[in-house]
């Protein structure tokens, strides 16, 4: 949910509530569960969101307009085809039984003839709601009310399947509350809307007006999509980390770690396009897409199609990418390497194929290559399509394009075998004599940060996959200089395949280097404080250099 900049002002002075009703008076958070498989979101859903160019200026003539620009467009046919209708659809006050009422002016043929009808034009029915008191234009005063689920989630489940609604989207909104809490505040909604029978991508976002809870676990034992960072603008780069709002350039940079979640009915949300609405040139708006696309990304469209130019249009009904974005693996594109500037992420395809993104984040148009083989493929001979232009050409490994700043060339790389191994498993690396986990400080991710250890908990910064003998956390290698001895830190660097970022586990527990098969991972002086430095050491076997995969 974006904010308008006078709601940020007043959320400056909000101190944080009490919940109106706790998680602690009587919901336990649930325990870790395996990927929701309620038969949705296979594949990342594809649609049209109100809020990114109406806010709350919405009501049902505005919707059906833009369902019919969704067909006569051709979008509904691509797979474009949930309609999401964003916060302030609702009548203030719930009926005297305590349900969800639409807003009389806004909406006054109810919102099941809303659902009708796009069901008739061949779409699918979405609705906002909040797991609190209130949606986020309630907070920030800017639509009247207290309407959100809190206490009415199985009653507005039951009400959302009666009007037909086919995509939920569930908007945290408030600075209360634990990780913890929020997992267990939406795992009701997810329980309540499997109760209804009825199918409906379950969407959540638990970042808004708090901390950025979103990277923080793989939340698809609790929703189909999870929002990972702050709201989209309409802007490059904002200089966000993960704060309001977000800049396409920033939200890559928080989403692609995070690869090794998503899978068949559960992605993750880096938030909605903003294709057409401005502020980005035609280079960018295309990197835009590309990059959604490849990430396995949801593709909600959120500008006016009335008007949708054709440069607009191009962009998003480029087939090429849509079908590389809703691929059956449902895999998201891994970081191959980044120096900073040049990025690669490649994407696995069901029928063997590859698909590589060479990005560049920098200001000038720069070459960027990569391999074959970096990307999953074997053999000598590939085409590579050019998912913008189409054309093909041919190659015995060599994958390169000169591409302009902040542009991405996407390349679908078929031929060859594939080595096709299983999506990478994640884990964690806690200290048997410390009981703490091996951490990436402040998940910073320039080269040469070091690792430390530190409670464990869910965040991507101590979230290992392990491809081959090489560990990768935040899109980066665990690494030592190639001069390492005893007392040398260990840090993180961009991968780049060699024996000092390649690690062996043995039947003791010890984890050793490739290249200084007689040095361990070690806990500095069997230190147990959160904080203390990881580094290498003479192998012993002690318990500071036993380490458990969790």
């Amino acid at each position: 949910m974006r904010r308008p900049r006078q709601w940020l002002t007043a959320a400056l002075g909000v101190l944080a509530v009490a919940l109106a009703t706790t998680v602690a008076d009587g919901v336990v958070a649930p325990p870790p569960a395996q990927a929701l498989n309620n038969g949705v979101a296979r594949t990342p859903p594809m649609g049209w969101n109100t809020w990114n160019t109406f806010g709350c200026n919405i009501d049902e003539t505005l919707i059906r307009q833009m369902a019919d620009s969704i067909v006569a467009n051709g979008l509904r046919d691509l797979g474009y085809r949930y309609v999401v209708v964003d916060d302030c659809w609702f009548n203030p006050d719930r009926d005297a039984q305590g349900n969800l009422q639409a807003h009389p002016q806004r909406f006054p043929s109810g919102m099941k003839a809303l659902g009708d009808y796009l069901h008739s034009r061949g779409l699918l029915f979405g609705i906002y709601q909040a797991p609190l008191d209130q949606t986020c234009a309630q907070y920030f005063d800017a639509f009247p009310g207290s309407t959100g689920s809190l206490g009415h989630e199985y009653q507005d489940a039951r009400q959302f399947a009666a009007w037909g609604v086919d995509y939920l989207k569930y908007d945290w909104c408030s600075p209360t509350g634990t990780i913890n809490d929020q997992v267990a505040r939406f795992g009701i909604m997810r329980d309540a809307l499997a109760a209804t029978g009825r199918p409906i991508v379950y969407s959540i976002n638990p970042n808004s007006i708090h901390e950025k809870t979103g990277p923080q676990r793989n939340w698809s034992d609790v929703a189909n999509l999870w929002r990972t960072t702050e709201d989209i603008t309409n802007a490059w780069n904002t200089g966000q980390t993960n704060g309001y709002p977000m800049g396409i350039q920033n939200i890559v940079d928080v989403n692609v770690p995070l690869a090794g979640y998503a899978a068949p009915g559960g992605f993750n949300d880096p938030d909605m396009l903003e294709i057409g609405n401005g502020g980005m040139t035609d280079t960018e708006m295309r990197s835009h897409f590309a990059l959604w696309s490849i990430m396995a990304a949801p593709l909600m469209m959120g500008n006016d199609l009335r008007s949708a130019s054709a440069a607009t249009l191009t962009i998003l009904k480029n087939q090429n990418l849509v079908a590389i974005n809703q691929d059956g693996l449902g895999l998201q594109a891994v970081q191959v390497s980044h120096d900073g500037t040049r990025r690669v992420l490649a994407k696995r395809l069901a029928n063997g194929d590859v698909a590589v993104a060479l990005f560049n984040q920098g200001g000038s148009a720069t070459t960027i290559s990569t391999t074959a083989a970096a990307i999953g493929k074997t053999g000598t001979s590939f085409t590579l399509r050019d998912a913008w232009t189409n054309a093909t050409s041919t190659t015995t490994g060599a994958i390169s394009a000169s591409v302009p700043a902040h542009g991405t060339v996407v390349y679908r790389v078929s031929g060859g075998g594939t080595t096709n191994p299983p999506p990478p498993a994640t884990f964690r690396l806690r200290s048997d004599s410390a009981g703490r986990c091996l951490d990436v400080d402040n998940s910073n991710t320039a080269n040469g940060t070091g690792t430390l250890i530190w409670d464990c908990h869910a965040g991507p910064n101590q979230q290992i996959t392990q491809n081959g003998q090489t560990l990768r956390i935040l899109g980066k290698c665990l690494d030592v200089p190639t001069t390492a001895a005893n007392g040398t830190r260990v840090h993180i660097w961009d991968c780049n395949g060699g024996t000092n970022q390649q690690w062996a586990f043995h039947s003791n527990g010890t984890v050793s280097n490739v290249r200084f098969p007689s040095l361990c991972l070690d806990v500095n002086n069997g230190g147990t404080a959160n904080g203390t430095t990881v580094i290498l050491w003479s192998c012993h076997g002690n318990p500071n250099q036993r380490w458990s995969r969790v």
